[in-house]
């Protein structure tokens, strides 16, 4: 197959004169103002101008593949704050070749949302550090495959000033550069959300003031994302979720999987957090996403290796998921059972032991309400087709079948501690009621597993060893025998 990639922005420039006009400033495509060559050529931040310049590079962006510098994906090696200027934030990134990107506002907090290719993270801190100015707190990852992101968490409301890739000069390669200043509450209320994204044209060649490297303190001075709970961090929507837009979002996502007569039991363990969210960070620097998903693989071997259940797992590598796509796939799977795998964190140090949540009474009624509007009402409980139902019987079915669901899944969790609290310690009142989103699937009885605090330096050195973990895992087990042999007791193994 011929290359069509194109060795440099030069070349890349002239290919594109000669194009026919139509495809260079069609109605999709439209023509781009030409500013003087000693100021950035950036799109206008402001009104139609702007997402029409970003429509015409969405085009473009079909037409035209960046260059490559060898590498399998882009790299990113550094990352500094400072202000060039007392009103000015500017964000700088070093990456490894030229790539396109977008950002937007988020409220309620108030964040920017950088979004990028897929990218080799090869900074020398981890995941979450402080900010400068106008930024509280940095983080990034991956986000979804091909797709990575940094997370701008703002002490005070901020607008885009500009933001552009600045190519390579001096001796340094290519830069994000992303300026930043400060705007009332009322305005950035109204150019926030995705539909407000907006992307950057490439600058003319200039000199761009670098910041000061941001000092950092042993650790991680930047204050990790907050707990997906019932206001769960979620990048992708950032805001605290509408039960109607969940439940329509998690209709969208195929019906649950019918087992088949005499098929295991399928045992979906959900590791918490991921990829741009790394949950909780413990006294030694050390991330829930990582415990979580060193926990779910432990787990799923000592689970499968009895041969009596088939055992899936929402993530298996270092990747966000949205708290509703991981409901969504339990019920892909045709989960029996639904296990989310957590580590929490609080702040007292001496506070230590483990705890089982599940869906509180409050949530579940929310949930059947907005679960009863959704427009494709097939398959959501178990292959009842209540699509020619009335709405008062619709919301009566699905409240009972969620009523149902979250009695079995009250008798596991209490299933789940009896056979724990002989080997570990766990938290007075274990069993918890909250309104967990990856708890809410109407027909999967489903279950959060705390394991305990990372911010306890005793439990937190305890969840990075694997013979803890296999601890946990055996006695998981126990319990998922005890449930699926109807409360029968399994012989230790």
């Amino acid at each position: 197959m011929a290359d069509h990639r194109f060795p440099d922005t030069r070349t890349r420039r002239r290919m594109l004169r000669r194009l026919p006009s139509a495809l260079r400033t069609g109605p999709d495509m439209p023509s781009c103002p030409t500013e003087p060559p000693v100021r950035p050529r950036l799109a206008a931040l402001t009104g139609v101008s702007r997402r029409a310049v970003l429509a015409g590079l969405a085009g473009l962006g079909s037409l035209i593949a960046l260059p490559r510098t060898g590498f399998a994906v882009p790299q990113a090696m550094d990352v500094r704050l400072g202000k060039p200027t007392p009103d000015v934030t500017r964000v700088v990134v070093d990456v490894s070749e030229d790539m396109r990107f977008s950002l937007y506002t988020l409220a309620d907090p108030n964040r920017i949302i950088v979004d990028l290719p897929e990218v080799d993270w090869k900074l020398s801190r981890d995941g979450v550090f402080g900010g400068s100015g106008i930024v509280r707190a940095m983080r990034y990852g991956l986000f979804q495959s091909g797709n990575s992101r940094m997370v701008l968490d703002l002490a005070s409301p901020a607008q885009i000033k500009q933001a552009f890739m600045l190519p390579p000069n001096e001796g340094g390669g290519w830069r994000l550069v992303i300026d930043l200043q400060a705007t009332t509450p009322e305005l950035f209320a109204t150019t926030a959300g995705p539909e407000h994204r907006i992307g950057s044209f490439r600058p003319a060649a200039q000199t761009v003031t670098e910041p000061t490297p941001v000092s950092q303190p042993d650790g991680h001075s930047g204050k990790p994302p907050a707990k997906g709970k019932d206001t769960p961090q979620q990048e992708a929507s950032l805001r605290s979720p509408d039960p109607r837009a969940d439940a329509a979002a998690a209709d969208k996502t195929p019906p649950k999987g019918k087992p088949r007569p005499g098929a295991k039991p399928v045992i979906v363990l959900d590791p918490g957090h991921g990829g741009i969210d790394p949950g909780a960070i413990g006294v030694s620097g050390v991330f829930e996403k990582n415990i979580t998903l060193a926990a779910a693989k432990e787990f799923r071997d000592i689970i499968a290796a009895s041969g009596r259940y088939d055992v899936r797992l929402t993530r298996d590598t270092d990747t966000f998921l949205q708290l509703r796509e991981r409901m969504a796939i339990g019920r892909k799977y045709g989960a029996s059972l639904f296990v989310s795998i957590h580590a929490d964190t609080g702040a007292r140090p001496n506070v230590k032991g483990l705890s089982i949540y599940t869906l509180s009474e409050k949530s579940s009624d929310a949930e059947a309400a907005a679960l009863a509007d959704k427009e494709n009402k097939a398959d959501i409980i178990a292959g009842i087709d209540l699509s020619h139902e009335s709405a008062e019987v619709t919301n009566i079915l699905i409240e009972l079948a969620q009523r149902e669901t979250m009695n079995i899944s009250s008798r596991i969790a209490d299933t789940i501690i009896d056979e724990l609290r002989r080997e570990v310690t766990l938290l007075p009142r274990s069993h918890r009621f909250a309104g967990f989103a990856v708890l809410k699937a109407p027909d999967v009885p489903s279950v959060l597993v705390e394991m305990g605090y990372l911010s306890n330096p005793e439990e937190e050195k305890l969840l990075q060893t694997a013979a803890y973990r296999a601890k946990l895992g055996r006695s998981l087990l126990r319990a998922i025998d005890r449930h699926f042999t109807n409360g029968q007791k399994a012989s230790r193994t």
